[in-house]
């Protein structure tokens, strides 16, 4: 009978040796994507709390999450070469919790920027490196992978933030504002925030959100919404309504308040309609409203399907644009 020890033997060394091989490209992407990044990223202290950010532009344009600077009397940046930099906020956005500071970088050499990968080419699956600061241990890395994309997440403000990635590269209090970056070095996303007592279920706001938002703040100092003016509710619309007023969609808001002297005001909204509608763009709940309402819909009249009691009518509302930073 003939003998298979020695090729069985010699298959599993070579397996062992491929999978050393496969561990040492995986290091070296982690390492590279280190080194080539982690210039880049400083440590923010606002205050009574802090967090990370990432060098978007060599003359000190830095992107972070908006709660890291809110509040902040006084800000400091430092990087990783030990500099201390004293850094202005030049806008903010609670809604999608990004912000921008301006590092007073004129004194030294031109600080170390990263760049904005396109966050539409990421697959799940890919691997992710988060660089930042949790708890105060500077230029800390951790690597995982994309666990989803396109989630949607809460903001502090309570309103809805879409286009979020899920990672597994493990986060923690202080590396908010910090970037995750591709195994290229491109920055994919903002860390923004981690579910507790979960683990592994870590999230960052897209890359391509970040670039609008900061390039608006850079430019405006704040990001221009459209408002209304009316508080509401998600409900869903009776089937019978809704084959009576041949109306598809199967929830609204409801509206429970109209500000004084608002758009929504004007045009005749009352407590009790159910918004369907909004200019053409079919209204199921309050996020969609939300969504509905951009910069572009500023001073423009647009057409409001709503259900009144049992009757379905159009108003014509004049959006203002929201004040709240």
């Amino acid at each position: 009978m003939p003998s298979y020890t020695g090729s069985v033997i010699g298959e599993s060394q070579r397996a062992r040796a491929d999978d050393g091989e496969l561990l040492d490209a995986y290091s070296d992407a982690v390492v590279r994507t280190a080194e080539a990044v982690a210039p880049a990223v400083v440590r923010i202290e606002a205050g009574r709390g802090g967090g990370s950010g990432v060098v978007l532009t060599p003359d000190g344009f830095v992107l972070t999450n908006s709660h890291v600077v809110d509040g902040a009397g006084g800000i400091s940046v430092r990087l990783l070469d030990g500099r201390s930099l004293g850094a202005d906020v030049v806008g903010r956005d609670v809604d999608t919790d990004l912000a921008v500071i301006r590092v007073d970088a004129s004194a030294g050499p031109p600080l170390c920027a990263a760049t904005l990968g396109d966050s539409r080419a990421v697959r799940v699956g890919q691997i992710a490196v988060a660089i930042g600061n949790p708890y105060g241990f500077d230029h800390s890395v951790t690597a995982g992978v994309v666990s989803a994309l396109g989630r949607s997440l809460r903001a502090r403000s309570g309103r809805l933030m879409d286009d979020i990635i899920q990672t597994d590269a493990a986060l923690n209090p202080g590396n908010s504002g910090g970037p995750l970056v591709t195994t290229r070095g491109d920055v994919i996303g903002i860390n923004t925030a981690v579910i507790l007592p979960a683990q592994g279920l870590c999230f960052a706001i897209a890359s391509n959100t970040a670039r609008f938002v900061a390039a608006r703040l850079i430019r405006d100092g704040r990001i221009r919404r459209s408002y209304i003016g009316v508080g509401g509710q998600s409900v869903p619309i009776p089937r019978t309504l809704a084959r009576a007023n041949r109306i598809a969609a199967s929830s609204g808001v409801l509206v429970l308040s109209i500000d004084p002297d608002s758009p929504a005001g004007t045009a005749g909204l009352r407590n009790g309609d159910v918004i369907l509608a909004f200019a053409g763009e079919p209204v199921s709940g309050v996020d969609d409203l939300h969504r509905r309402l951009t910069d572009d819909r500023i001073g423009q009249p647009s057409k409001v399907t709503i259900l009144r009691g049992k009757y379905r009518r159009e108003l014509t509302v004049v959006p203002a644009e929201s004040q709240r930073s």
